[in-house]
């Protein structure tokens, strides 16, 4: 290899640890953003199943979680 190639190769090395740098913030949202998700999934599929097996005349209250959430997708809707 002579000197242009090595400096190419440095180059595009360095263009691609940019990138993963400028993505990477992105991607580990998106991962916790899914994740976010499907606990609230799972959270509302077993309280479902928890009402057919008790009933109550209590009502159930959302906890603050659940706002959060609602309040962040709401969000995403309002400005996509």
């Amino acid at each position: 290899m002579n000197g242009n190639q090595i400096e190419g190769l440095v180059g595009m090395l360095s263009v691609l640890a940019i990138l993963v740098l400028l993505v990477l913030p992105s991607v580990l949202g998106i991962v916790r953003e899914r994740r976010i998700d499907r606990q609230l999934r799972e959270s509302q599929e077993g309280r479902g199943s928890e009402r057919d097996q008790k009933s109550s005349s209590r009502s159930t209250v959302p906890s603050t979680a659940t706002w959060y959430a609602e309040a962040r997708r709401s969000k995403k809707f309002v400005s996509s």
